[in-house]
């Protein structure tokens, strides 16, 4: 959840949100200034890393560098395009998966599955 709200996944952003955000937000600090995201998506994400259990630091630093450099936000297994999550469309339905083009899409939707996990894939989480 914390990867995807940072990677700005519409959905994500949506349901990702906590109510009571206030004691991570008392541990951004100096870490705004590193990630250019919105202090209170920041928040949750500190949030959600905190609750699984994983190292904020490391985990932040690898979502910045993803965030820098770009990473393979193509859905399709295939694709081998690297970007950034504005640069990949949102499946309009499950509004999770993102695909370079219509093309990968296409190829996605029939040989790669996502048609039997894409109206599942929203609630199920």
């Amino acid at each position: 959840m914390a990867a995807f709200m940072y990677g700005d996944f519409p959905y994500a952003r949506e349901v990702g949100h906590v109510e009571d955000a206030a004691g991570a937000a008392a541990s951004i600090g100096e870490m705004e200034v590193l990630h250019d995201v919105p202090p209170d998506v920041l928040a949750s994400v500190l949030h959600w890393l905190h609750k699984g259990g994983y190292d904020k630091v490391v985990v932040l630093d690898e979502l910045r560098r993803r965030a820098l450099q770009g990473y393979k936000y193509c859905h399709n297994e295939g694709c081998d395009v690297v970007g950034h999550p504005k640069d990949f469309k949102v499946c309009p339905l499950c509004k999770i998966a993102r695909y370079c083009g219509e093309a990968c899409q296409k190829q996605d939707w029939t040989t790669g599955g996502h048609k039997g996990q894409c109206g599942t894939a929203r609630y199920d989480e």
